[in-house]
């Protein structure tokens, strides 16, 4: 059974007349990799910083393990967070920089952990560097074990992979996971980007206009977005097609299928198909994927088709015109 150990109840925040967060409602279990994922301006970095206490939010309550939260010493140890900046100290050397986290809160070993974290995210070989002669993701990673020195049960990320490349994007990434599975760090993350959430998280929240309006299992929101924000942030980049009268179906991929779909219908069923959409993911160690085929307007041609899935026992539905988001 999942342990909560984070749990938002119908936090409301607001700046002078701008709503800003609305009757928020989320449950983050131990263990968690959680994605909030929104465009910008919906309210998730808000919410991140009201989770930390950076901000104070108007209504509502946050619990952990629990407890409602008090914003203490204790809490804000058990809370850290990285940001998109990094917010270094640009006259003190890397150790210096993670020593101070260890300094403020009174540790006698702080040198010896600063020392070790820096081992630990790869930098052994940059402690008397100064943060101006390293890259963004060093720099990051110096945040990183800035962050753990207080021994945190959370991690909070803020965009803290929006000004890396795409391949230094992907190593924090694989950092965050490693870290999430050998210290049992609950981590939340929050990004604008559909591909980031996807790499590393299992649980995911969509805000939107303030409000979340979609969340669950990973892989539940990515097979099947029921909200136009979800189905943008989904299929975004990926369908460029005039769609017209004709019929389309999606077919989706649950984890456990592993066969030529697409081959085997046409094979089969003698039924020539265009793909408009085609994605997947490895989740959990499984291929989740959905594909959405455009048929000719023939009801023979669809009942065959629907026939064969259902054989197949492959899990399919039909779509409307007006569910797929297309690029303009």
């Amino acid at each position: 059974m999942e342990e909560e150990i984070l749990v938002l109840k119908n936090l409301s925040k607001h700046f002078g007349n701008n709503v800003v967060l609305k009757n928020i409602n989320l449950t983050v279990n131990k263990g968690d990799i959680y994605g909030v994922l929104g465009l910008s301006g919906a309210g998730k970095s808000t919410l991140v910083r009201c989770i930390n206490g950076l901000e104070k939010f108007d209504s509502g309550e946050i619990l952990y393990n629990g407890v409602p939260v008090v914003f203490d010493r204790f809490y804000k140890r058990q809370v850290a967070m990285i940001f998109q900046g990094f917010n270094l100290l640009q006259q003190r050397t890397v150790l210096k920089n993670v020593e101070l986290a260890g300094q403020l809160i009174g540790m006698s070993d702080y040198k010896i952990r600063a020392i070790e974290l820096l081992k630990r995210v790869g930098l052994e070989e940059k402690l008397n560097c100064y943060p101006s002669q390293l890259s963004g993701g060093q720099q990051q990673r110096v945040a990183i074990a800035r962050a753990l020195m207080t021994n945190p049960n959370v991690l909070l990320c803020d965009e803290a992979t929006s000004a890396l490349d795409p391949d230094t994007t992907q190593s924090i990434l694989e950092l965050l996971k490693e870290l999430n599975k050998e210290l049992n760090l609950t981590i939340i993350i929050i990004s604008h980007q559909m591909s980031v959430i996807e790499a590393v998280c299992n649980k995911v929240a969509i805000i939107d206009k303030a409000e979340i309006v979609e969340n669950g299992k990973l892989y539940d929101v990515f097979l099947s977005p029921k909200t136009d924000i979800a189905k943008k942030l989904v299929y975004s980049g990926h369908v460029n097609t005039k769609l017209d009268e004709h019929k389309l179906i999606k077919i989706i991929f649950n984890g456990e299928v592993d066969t030529p779909i697409i081959a085997n219908i046409i094979q089969d069923c003698s039924i020539l198909v265009s793909i408009v959409y085609a994605d997947s993911k490895t989740i959990d160690g499984k291929i989740y994927g959905q594909i959405i085929i455009k048929l000719p307007y023939y009801e023979k041609d669809i009942l065959k088709l629907k026939t064969y899935l259902e054989l197949k026992q492959y899990q399919f539905e039909e779509v409307l015109d007006n569910e797929i988001i297309r690029k303009n």
